[in-house]
């Protein structure tokens, strides 16, 4: 795994959005989720050059996100395919989908929906608490020092913040 300066910030959005941020790396994860897997396939539906893309899909695989696997033998061709580190991002798309979907869509609205196959019922994705279900928001929520929280770059003013709470 390639070290960033941000692996040493003690805060897990940091270290998230270290990988992660790059629009180009969220949309190549959105395309792979929802199974356009091939290398000519992403650089066609995002229009993106196949340098960046090689770069985003290298660091995607080193980083166990994806894994590069071999569906034709003559000639060689390989796909992606997300892990369960990957998948587990899909929660993170819903949530910019949400909130592009309220602060960002242009006048003809929301370019896709969710359907929820359990119950047929097309959704807005939402985060909830996992005892008791209620919704979570910034009045309802406050966050407190973890056991690897520490002051130091990035943390400087925050760390002694939730210091303070804990």
């Amino acid at each position: 795994m390639t070290r960033t300066p941000l692996d040493h910030v003690a805060c897990s959005i940091a270290r998230a959005t270290d990988l992660f941020a790059d629009a180009w790396t969220a949309l190549i994860m959105r395309d792979v989720l929802l199974g356009v897997t091939r290398f000519d396939d992403l650089a066609h539906d995002l229009g993106i050059s196949r340098k960046v893309l090689t770069a985003r899909l290298a660091r995607l695989v080193e980083e166990g996100v994806l894994i590069r696997e071999r569906y034709q033998d003559r000639p060689p061709r390989e796909h992606y395919r997300a892990t369960a580190k990957g998948e587990e991002l899909y929660p993170v798309l819903l949530a910019l989908m949400a909130w592009g979907d309220r602060w960002r869509a242009g006048p003809e609205g929301p370019p896709a929906r969710i359907r929820h196959l359990d119950c047929g019922h097309d959704t807005t994705p939402v985060t909830c608490c996992a005892h008791c279900g209620g919704p979570l928001t910034l009045g309802g929520t406050t966050q407190l020092p973890g056991p690897g929280g520490r002051v130091g770059p990035g943390t400087r003013v925050l760390g002694p913040l939730l210091a303070e709470r804990g």
